[in-house]
């Protein structure tokens, strides 16, 4: 992979070759073969130079005319200003008297007493052995003071009995259901692939990070776009199928030291990751683990994967069974189209109680919204085929029918029972 470089020529030889160094460095980086380097050029010069990177190491294949100024000391423009001393503070001061928020004295300069209001008095200051404890305004309450009658202290302001009757009258909030806790994402560092670009030839590192940022994908808009600049500038181009052969080389490389970072992140939180993660890593490490010690933490890896999915499939069973205990259908069908174990079929005792407890709530005096919340839950769940309404509902409504109409070849024996026939499928 060729890259564009300021170098400086350093000194040249009597066959026509030079020597070069990159700007700014000590010692010489290598050699530049004759008929390159342009005749005008001298020694010190800084020219841009395009190098080839290879295995052998740096070289120039191309060098562009000098510049007509070669300064290495930047540019500075001089600012002179006005050379007028101003003002840049503006003190205004108050009057006295009146200034707010001043403090308060006694005529003396002395600040007054704390606890005072300024009028020099020994007012003492409140203790809180003072206050009147709790159960002496418990007291006042229930005798019609200040605490629980009227503004007067002459009477209570209602009775008790009227309120408890009001607190009565309220629906009871229904009871928060419990959530279980949310897993933990995956979050590998970057040690084994740091360490492996590191390891790398100095001319492979950055083809290397540009297959961990985007695979070949990146490789190969990077290389197109260093041609489109090196056609502007009349410099030989990059061959992309060389590229892409060392690029095919260290992918697998890559991906091992990937697959180590992540499998040594799921390791530490194996009991609290997310099952999408874990399962991840496990079916990456086909092609990730290649040594034994990678082998080993693989087997590890795939063992509690097996652990915790037999852990999350008992608990939703569990959930499923509360749930239809409680009388929460919809929540229930909604759950059971999302089992952790993929193929693991719902037990005949939970379906015909999940598949009856549908059909009970598919009646006649169910409202519209709740009768199409109802069928879109069973459109989902793996009891689809098995509810069959009790009734169609009294009053029916648009939104109702576009449920049933859209949904109508996930359940078609609801759609039936609302005449609705459902939509071929695409071909």
């Amino acid at each position: 992979m060729s890259r564009r470089l300021d170098i400086e020529l350093t000194s040249t030889r009597p066959d026509g070759s030079w020597t070069w160094r990159a700007a700014g460095a000590k010692q010489p980086k290598g050699e530049i073969a004759p008929g390159i380097v342009p005749e005008d050029a001298s020694v010190g010069a800084i020219v841009r130079a395009e190098a080839e990177f290879g295995v052998d190491g740096i070289e120039i294949v191309a060098v562009a005319r000098p510049k007509a100024d070669n300064r290495v000391e930047p540019e500075r423009i001089v600012v002179t200003g006005t050379r007028r001393t101003e003002e840049l503070v503006n003190v205004t001061y108050a009057e006295r008297g009146k200034g707010k928020g001043r403090r308060r004295d006694d005529g003396d300069g002395r600040r007054p007493r704390e606890g005072g209001r300024g009028d020099g008095g020994d007012r003492p200051r409140r203790d809180r052995t003072d206050r009147t404890d709790r159960s002496d305004r418990t007291d006042r309450g229930e005798r019609g003071g200040p605490r629980g009658g009227s503004r007067d202290g002459r009477g209570p302001r209602r009775d008790a009995a009227e309120g408890d009757a009001r607190k009565g009258e309220r629906p009871a909030r229904r009871p928060v259901p419990h959530e279980p806790p949310r897993l933990k994402r995956l979050k590998a560092g970057r040690k084994h692939r740091n360490a492996l670009v590191r390891s790398l030839p100095e001319l492979q590192q950055p083809l290397a990070r540009l297959l961990l940022r985007g695979d070949i994908a990146a490789v190969r808009q990077a290389v197109t776009r260093q041609n489109e600049l090196a056609a502007k500038d009349g410099l030989p181009q990059v061959s992309l199928r060389t590229i892409e052969g060392i690029a095919d080389k260290l992918r697998p490389l890559l991906r091992s030291a990937e697959w180590y970072d992540r499998a040594e992140a799921a390791m530490t939180q194996l009991d609290q990751l997310d099952l999408r993660d874990l399962r991840s890593v496990v079916v990456a490490a086909d092609s990730g683990a290649r040594d034994d010690e990678a082998r080993a933490m693989a087997v590890e890896l795939r063992a509690a994967l097996t652990r915790r999915v037999d852990e999350e499939h008992r608990a939703w069973l569990d959930e499923l069974t509360t749930l239809l205990a409680d009388g929460r259908v919809v929540r229930a069908l909604r759950l059971s189209s999302r089992p952790p174990k993929a193929g693991a079929p719902l037990p005949p005792e939970i379906a015909q109680r999940l598949a009856t407890a549908a059909s009970s709530g598919l009646t006649a005096d169910t409202f519209p919204d709740r009768y199409a919340m109802l069928i879109e839950a069973v459109a989902f769940s793996p009891v689809r085929l098995q509810v069959v309404p009790e009734a169609l509902p009294s009053k029916t409504s648009d939104e109702l029918t576009a449920a049933v109409t859209k949904l109508a070849a996930r359940v078609p024996q609801i759609a039936q029972r609302f005449g609705i026939e459902p939509a071929p499928a695409k071909s």
